[in-house]
C-alpha cells in the first residue's frame, strides 16, 4: 500500500528511512505546539483550544501535502505570521481575534485563487531578490524583538523608548540559559534542540516552583472557543485591506521560497523534468483555509522538513509520518499549558538569528536594492509591524529605481505591490 501510495522505489528510498525522516522533521519543528498557544493566547485566544488548534492544523495541512503533492514537506502555523496576528493586527491595530482570524481566511482564499491561477508564481518572479531576503530578515528581527520582551531583557524606557531590564529577574535568567542551551545544542546537530531548550527550562521552572506541574497526558481540550470564530463582516472594515495584502504577501514569499529550496534540496524539482510543485503550492494554500476554520494563524511550509530530507525524506510518507506524530502531540496540553513564555522566548530567539542569515543575499554593492532592503528589514521591529516594513520597503524600491533612472528594473509586480501600499496609506493611514 505505501508503495502504491508513495512510489517508494522510484524515489529511491523505504519506509523506515521515510520514517526516521518524518520523525528528525518532527523534532526540528515540534516547538511550534508551545511557541504558537503562547503567543496566539495574548490576543484573549483560549489557550487549549488554540494548542489543539496548532497540532490538528499542523496535521491536516502536512497530511494535505502529503497526499496530493507526494513531497516530503511539513505544514504548520507560520512563525512571522503569528506575532503579526497577535502583536500587530490586535495588541498594536486593536482589532479583535475573531477579525483577525476572518483576515487569515480571506488571505488563504486569494492565496488558493493567487496559486490556481498561476498568478503566485508571477508575483513571486516579480519580487526582487534583495526584497525577500529583506522581508526574511526583517521579520527575524521583529521576533527577536518580541523575543528579548518576553525574556525581560528588553524593556520600556520612556527617555529612551526601550532599555535593558533586570538581568537578575530568575525568568530573564531561565530565558538567557534557555537561549544558550537552544544554540549549543544546535551547533552540535542534536535534533530537536528548540524543543530540548524548551522543556528544560519548564522543567527547571517546576523544579523551583515558577509554574505548577499539571501533569503530561490527557485528553486533549476543547477546540470549541475558536473553531469557525472568525468574523467575515468585521474583515470587511477597509482597515483590513492592508492586513490581508501583509498576510498573502508573507505567505507568497514564505511558504513558496521554503517548498523550492526543500523540494530542490530533495532532488524533487530538476531543470527541464516535470515535478509536483503546482500540487505542494496547492496543498499550502488549502492548509491555510483550513488553519482559520480550527482557529489559530496561517498554516505554512516549514523550512525545518530540510533536516527530514538530510536523513533521507523523499515522499509524501515522511510528511504522513509528522501529521501522525502532531495528531498525538494533542495529548500533551497538561505540558503544553505549563510552558512559560519565557521558556518559548529562547526559541522565538534562535528563531530569529537563523533567519537573520537572509542579509547575506541582498545585493549590498548596488545601493538601489540595498537601501530598501535595510528599510525593510528596519522598519518592522522600530515600527512593530511587518506590514509597515513590507510596505516600506517596496515603495523606497520604486521610488529609487525611478529616482535613478532604472525603471526597466521594476516587474509589474513589484509596482502593483508598491502602488496598493500608497494607496493605503493616502486613504487609511492609521
Amino acid at each position: 500500500m505505501l508503495e502504491t501510495l508513495f512510489k517508494l522505489r522510484e524515489h529511491g528510498t523505504t519506509s523506515r528511512t521515510e520514517i526516521i525522516a518524518g520523525l528528525t522533521t518532527f523534532l526540528t519543528m515540534s516547538y511550534i505546539i508551545f511557541v504558537n498557544p503562547d503567543i496566539l493566547s495574548s490576543t484573549g485566544m483560549d489557550k487549549g483550544a488554540v494548542f489543539v488548534a496548532t497540532c490538528l492544523a499542523a496535521a491536516l495541512g502536512t497530511l494535505i501535502m502529503a497526499f496530493v503533492a507526494n513531497w516530503p514537506i511539513a505544514m504548520a502555523p507560520g512563525m512571522g505570521l503569528n506575532a503579526f496576528f497577535a502583536f500587530t493586527v490586535v495588541a498594536q491595530m486593536g482589532y479583535s481575534w475573531q477579525q483577525a482570524l476572518g483576515a487569515v481566511l480571506v488571505s488563504g482564499i486569494v492565496f488558493v485563487i493567487l496559486t490556481v491561477t498561476g498568478a503566485r508564481t508571477w508575483l513571486v518572479a516579480g519580487i526582487p531578490a534583495s526584497l525577500r531576503s529583506a522581508i526574511a530578515a526583517g521579520i527575524g528581527l521583529f521576533l527577536g524583538i518580541i523575543a528579548l520582551g518576553t525574556a525581560g531583557i528588553v524593556v520600556a524606557n520612556p527617555a529612551t523608548k526601550i532599555g535593558l531590564g533586570d538581568l537578575t529577574h530568575l525568568p530573564t535568567l531561565y530565558a538567557i540559559l534557555g537561549f544558550f542551551i537552544i544554540a549549543a545544542l544546535d551547533a552540535l546537530k542534536v535534533r530537536g534542540a528548540i524543543l530540548i531548550g524548551i522543556l528544560i527550562i519548564t522543567l527547571l521552572s517546576i523544579l523551583t516552583g515558577q509554574v505548577e506541574f499539571q501533569g503530561i497526558f490527557s485528553a486533549p481540550p476543547s477546540l470549541a472557543p475558536t473553531f469557525m470564530q472568525f468574523d467575515i463582516i468585521g474583515v470587511l472594515n477597509t482597515g483590513f485591506f492592508h492586513i490581508i495584502l501583509v498576510f498573502v504577501l508573507v505567505e507568497v514569499f514564505d511558504a513558496t521560497g521554503t517548498m523550492i529550496g526543500v523540494a530542490t534540496r530533495a532532488g524533487l524539482i530538476q531543470p527541464n523534468k516535470p515535478n509536483r510543485l503546482g500540487r505542494a503550492l496547492f496543498s499550502d494554500s488549502a492548509a491555510i483555509v483550513a488553519g482559520s476554520f480550527l482557529g489559530t494563524s496561517s498554516t505554512t511550509a516549514y523550512i525545518e522538513s530540510a533536516s527530514g530530507v538530510q536523513a533521507g525524506g523523499r515522499t509524501g510518507m515522511t510528511a504522513l509520518v509528522v501529521a501522525i506524530l502532531f495528531l498525538l502531540a494533542l495529548f500533551l496540553s497538561p505540558l503544553a499549558s505549563v510552558v512559560p513564555g519565557y521558556a518559548t522566548a529562547p526559541a522565538l530567539l534562535y528563531v530569529a538569528c537563523l533567519m537573520l542569515r537572509e542579509l547575506v543575499d541582498i545585493k549590498w554593492d548596488d545601493t538601489t536594492e540595498a537601501v530598501p532592503a535595510a528599510i525593510t528589514a528596519m522598519a518592522m521591529p522600530l515600527t512593530y509591524s511587518i506590514a509597515n516594513g513590507l510596505a516600506f520597503g517596496f515603495i523606497s524600491y520604486v521610488a529609487i529605481k525611478v529616482l535613478t533612472g532604472r525603471f526597466r528594473d521594476i516587474h509589474p509586480a513589484t509596482l502593483l505591490v508598491a502602488f496598493l501600499f500608497v494607496i493605503k496609506y493616502a486613504l487609511f493611514p492609521g
